[in-house]
């Protein structure tokens, strides 16, 4: 083989494994994006528990218009659904 034939074989074979990496790479970003479309999709977060009323104790706080009903609050731990 010629001097300039191994040199275009080595330059075509590192330009595969570079070609390859950047697939690699891009295929992982969609699928993290993906995954992060369908969790936020499929999640229904709860209403969390929280206070009714202002703190009486300072670092107290309260939600400033909470979106849930008292009643559709979300169980206490160990309490039944």
């Amino acid at each position: 083989m010629t001097e300039f034939a191994a040199s275009a074989r080595r330059r075509s074979g590192q330009a595969i494994w570079i070609w390859l990496l950047v697939a690699c790479g891009v295929a992982a970003l969609l699928a993290a994006n993906a995954h992060l479309v369908y969790v936020a999709s499929t999640s229904q977060p709860a209403c969390v528990e929280h206070l009714r009323d202002a703190g009486a104790s300072p670092g107290q706080y309260r939600a400033a218009k909470s979106s849930c009903s008292p009643a559709a609050a979300a169980p206490k731990e160990g309490q039944p659904r």
